[in-house]
């Protein structure tokens, strides 16, 4: 290489070689300054577009799981007013069983059918007013099979849609949770004739227990409401369940996701601060070549002053 004062060339090698050193210095250390191996399409064009695609799919996953959590607790709020329902069951039973022996007067039955009536009177109440979130539960908004539901109105009716899945297939990413009625008349119990004034003989089995034979007749009215309830908790009690198992796939789903996630995105430390110390390594010594580099100009004048 000859001697020249137009071009410096070694310093604009070492320039070159210094901004290349500069470059990778200043990637590892917004990589380690992030945590992120993937920081802008630049760094990877393919990864990142992958990447992008599974935050989404991890974000939907979570949410699926608070979706299923918040189900479980509504689940529970309905079996928990159905509980109380049976405790009031369990009393009309008591009652009617009272009512059907012959030591009591007409008079008596009456003063028990009062309290059969209240005890029907408060179970229509629990389930008119048990919600969840302003969800109705027992009241019968939520019966039906699930090609009743529908949900383009703001308000949707019939059977609950528990959403967990990432997509809207209906084999995959949802079901229905679907409670029937618990008021009393769904039940098949209480506010009969004799609570309306009537004589009490025309009431239907359950309806009321004012005499011994409506009595007789209503305790299998009752086993009946018992069994309709219990189907009822039985059903939530299997979704509530299903639910808990749809959690655990979900959770695997998304911890598996996020690990292949992590494998693009996420920078390895160890390999970084290698790279780091390298850069850091090189430009320093570019640094210290190019000053050199610059006096070398010096040479070709002291051939001219000599």
């Amino acid at each position: 290489m000859s001697l020249t004062i137009n071009h410096n060339l070694m310093a604009m090698n070492t320039a070159r070689n210094l901004s290349s050193s500069y470059s990778a210095l200043a990637t590892s250390t917004r990589r380690l300054s992030s945590g992120l191996r993937v920081n802008s399409a630049a760094d990877d064009a393919a990864g990142l577009a992958v990447r992008e695609i599974m935050r989404a799919e991890i974000k939907s996953l979570q949410q699926g799981i608070r979706n299923a959590n918040d189900s479980i607790t509504m689940i529970q709020t309905a079996d928990g007013a159905l509980g109380v329902i049976d405790e009031k069951l369990i009393r009309m039973k008591e009652l009617a069983m009272q009512a059907s022996t012959g030591t009591y007067s007409s008079d008596q039955r009456l003063i028990i059918d009062s309290e059969y009536q209240a005890m029907a009177s408060e179970i229509t109440r629990i389930a008119n007013s048990t919600d969840f979130n302003g969800i109705h539960l027992l009241n019968g908004n939520l019966s039906g099979t699930s090609s009743s539901h529908n949900g383009s109105p703001l308000k949707a009716t019939g059977p609950l849609k528990v959403h967990f899945g990432t997509g809207n297939d209906s084999a995959e990413d949802y079901y229905y949770v679907s409670i029937n009625s618990s008021t009393s008349s769904a039940l098949g119990l209480g506010l009969g004739a004799a609570a309306k004034g009537g004589t009490g003989e025309t009431a239907s089995a359950g309806k009321s227990i004012s005499t011994q034979t409506l009595a007789q007749k209503a305790l299998d009215a009752i086993n009946n409401a018992i069994i309709s309830k219990d189907k009822i908790r039985a059903n939530l009690g299997s979704m509530q369940n299903r639910l808990q198992n749809t959690i655990t796939n979900l959770s695997v789903q998304a911890e598996n996701t996020q690990a292949a996630e992590s494998q693009i995105s996420d920078v390895d430390v160890a390999t970084e601060m290698t790279e780091f110390t390298r850069n850091q390594i090189l430009t320093q010594s570019a640094v210290a070549m190019l000053s050199q580099a610059n006096g070398l100009g010096k040479l070709a004048l002291q051939l001219i002053g000599g």
